[in-house]
């Protein structure tokens, strides 16, 4: 077993070095003598000196482990510098000796940011690891960033070579709503050899977190042994954006098709009566198959959710009831329905569903 620290020889090619960290879990960083990390599989590296004197530190300082220093090899403290000549700065990413051989159609930029299980079987608890992929010929400058509220925080950047994939963190499922919004920043560029200058890339995304509790939402991929959830960042030059349509949207859509095709269309059905109601379970239980791992604050929120979604579909329909049923319970829901009522839609009128039908667990909302 290779570890950090460790002095290895190159088993099918001439040199060798120190390990300094991993790139990935089959891919060993060496330093050589002239202080370059060189990438090299772990099963081309031959230990011929250990050192036991390490501790693994986990992915949080871009995707590599880094052997600890001891005290009198750490650097001192930096003093607060009045002169900015004199402050200090920040060390720039090393770009290896060793370059990745390029890939014929890898000129174009195709990224991807990965959500990978570590124990697929027990996906309702287990922790997870995010990783960067960049399947391109061109060396990539990165940020990883997440929001809460309108404040960005980075999460980890550096620079990923390319054709490779790099671990940027691992969390736990408590975690899980620290990456509800995200974002990755990409500079490309190719190193020593000419390239076509491509844009500067930022692209934001929105992880639906209720996935992460579905087995079926991680699928196999040519990049990882196991199953995984990939978001697409650039596909073939062209950076990702999510489109939302809502179903109000894509039937007005439909609608205009038919209107302007030349050949004769069978009338629509009328659409239902404004006073038609409408009923919308919001208990959990009836929108989710399995909760297991999920707080209550989550559960909330994705019951929140659903209860906007439905009133954007019907806002424009004046005099549209819904009796939204959300139970007894402790009243929270029903508290958080009547709050975002009054702060979105002030115009429609909120009251107690029939008792007869509903018992005291049901709100009716009028559209006005």
């Amino acid at each position: 077993m290779v570890k950090i620290g460790d002095k290895v020889r190159f088993l099918n090619e001439i040199g060798g070095g120190i390990v300094t960290g991993f790139q990935s879990k089959d891919i060993a960083l060496v330093e050589d003598a002239d202080g370059f990390d060189i990438p090299m599989p772990v099963r081309e590296c031959v230990v011929i000196e250990t050192d036991d004197y390490n501790v693994p530190n986990k992915a949080g300082n871009n995707g590599r482990t880094e052997r600890p220093k001891k005290a009198e090899e750490r650097p001192a403290r930096p003093q607060a510098a009045e002169n900015p000549e004199t402050a200090p700065k920040l060390e720039k990413p090393q770009i290896p000796v060793y370059r990745q051989p390029e890939i014929k159609g890898g000129d174009a930029l195709n990224v991807y940011l990965a959500f990978v299980p570590e124990d697929i079987k027990a996906v309702s608890t287990t922790p997870f690891e995010t990783y960067l992929v960049n399947d391109s010929n061109y060396y990539l400058y990165y940020t990883y960033l997440s929001a809460e509220g309108n404040a960005w925080s980075v999460r980890s950047h550096g620079l990923i070579e390319p054709n490779t994939k790099l671990l940027l963190e691992e969390f736990e499922k408590s975690a899980l709503n620290e990456h509800e919004r995200v974002a990755v920043q990409l500079v490309a560029f190719k190193d020593r050899r000419p390239f076509l200058l491509k844009p500067a890339v930022s692209v934001e995304l929105r992880i639906d977190t209720v996935k992460f509790y579905k087995l079926h939402t991680f699928q196999p991929s040519e990049f990882f042994e196991t199953p995984a959830l990939l978001y697409d960042l650039v596909r073939d030059d062209r950076p990702a954006r999510q489109v939302y349509v809502s179903a109000e949207d894509l039937k007005a859509a439909l609608m205009q098709k038919k209107t302007t095709d030349n050949t004769p269309q069978p009338k629509p059905q009328k659409p239902k009566q404004k006073n038609d109601l409408i009923e919308v379970d919001l208990h959990i239980g009836e929108l989710l198959d399995d909760t297991r791992g999920m707080s209550n604050g989550e559960m909330l929120n994705y019951q929140l959710d659903k209860f906007r979604e439905v009133m954007e579909q019907y806002k424009n329909r004046r005099e549209q009831r819904i009796v939204f049923i959300h139970g007894k319970g402790d009243g929270v829901l029903r508290k958080a329905l009547l709050n975002e009522l009054k702060r979105k839609y002030p115009a429609c009128k909120a009251q107690d569903a029939s008792f007869q039908e509903y018992g005291f667990g049901a709100t009716m909302v009028t559209i006005h």
